[in-house]
């Protein structure tokens, strides 16, 4: 048995032990927008804007040394992030997201977006991250989806430009050490499996009694849990991590700046990203309502072409520190 289809299992995710440096508890919210420092603080830059987190350097391993046939998601590696940043505390909303194409007039994918039918995925001719064929209107407060990944780059483009400051998306390896926030384990709530609806919105009994009643068998079974929503929810509506961050696992994947490429390079370690291969692909991560029970960890990794649009895609956004 080669590496790359070895299991994930709990002996192996010792090599996943994180070194976080620094404290993690949020802090009151920052007098002064932009202008924190202290990890935890939480900010924003105008009225509109995305509330952002403080997160301080820090020291994890990440990946693990296992993984799907052909989606190997080691070796396992320390990433030495020697600088401060900011991370959205919530996923890009619908709210936030319309303020932009209304002060842009950006268009999105016109080709229709992927939408779940059971156990098949289907384009559906206009849909949009306006209508994402969830059968109901959107509220303001769910995070925005049917995005490609160059709206995702749009998006935090205009903001910088607005605001003055360096918004972009996060890094993979940014994006595993949020959403690690210092946790070892094969999933951020441990091993105990019913405790993931108190941290996520995931593929649970609430949708998979959706799916049943619509006479709809899917190919996996849910997370022996309920959190309270069929579908997707409300930001914030789930316990944060330890760094002050909502819904990094379950509610929608998040496109990542990196280019895909498997086993990991050597290099980067340092917390920056892989741009040098792979960039037919690009990264997305933390599973969503929707996604298999065993993909919902922090080292699984998405891989998906940039102009995938789906009602299950999304974006977290991150700021460099002044």
């Amino acid at each position: 048995m080669t590496s790359a289809s070895r299991p994930v299992g709990a002996a192996r995710l010792a090599g996943a032990a994180l070194l976080v440096i620094a404290a993690m508890l949020p802090l009151p919210e920052a007098a002064a927008q932009g202008k924190a420092s202290k990890p935890g603080t939480v900010f924003k830059d105008c009225p509109d804007c995305p509330e952002m987190v403080v997160i301080p350097p820090g020291k994890f391993m990440m990946g693990v040394d296992g993984g799907e046939k052909d989606r190997y998601e080691g070796p396992v590696h320390q990433v030495s992030i020697g600088y401060p940043f900011a991370a959205g505390r919530f996923e890009l909303t619908n709210g936030q997201y319309r303020r932009f194409v209304e002060a842009t007039g950006h268009e999105t994918a016109g080709t229709g977006c992927n939408v779940f039918f059971g156990d098949r995925v289907e384009a559906v001719a206009g849909s949009s991250w306006a209508d994402p064929s969830y059968g109901r209107p959107i509220r303001d407060d769910e995070p925005v989806a049917c995005i490609r990944w160059s709206d995702a780059k749009s998006y935090v483009s205009w903001l910088a430009g607005k605001t003055g400051k360096k918004y972009r998306l996060l890094t993979e390896a940014e994006w595993e050490y949020v959403a690690r926030a210092g946790t070892t384990g094969l999933h951020t709530w441990g091993d105990d499996a019913s405790a993931a609806c108190r941290q996520a919105n995931i593929h649970d009994k609430s949708a998979e009694k959706v799916a049943a009643d619509k006479g709809i068998k899917l190919p996996y079974s849910p997370a022996p849990c309920d959190d309270g929503y069929p579908d997707v929810a409300p930001v914030g509506k789930f316990a944060a991590n330890a760094f002050g961050l909502h819904d990094t696992i379950g509610n929608v994947w998040e496109w990542v700046e990196d280019c895909y490429e498997m086993p990991y390079p050597a290099r980067p370690v340092d917390g920056s990203p892989q741009l040098a291969k792979g960039c037919d692909r690009r990264g997305s991560r933390g599973g969503s309502w929707r996604t298999d029970f065993h993909r919902q960890r922090p080292a699984f990794r998405g891989r998906d072409p940039e102009a995938l649009t789906s009602q299950i895609f999304g974006t977290r956004i991150a700021r460099d520190l002044d």
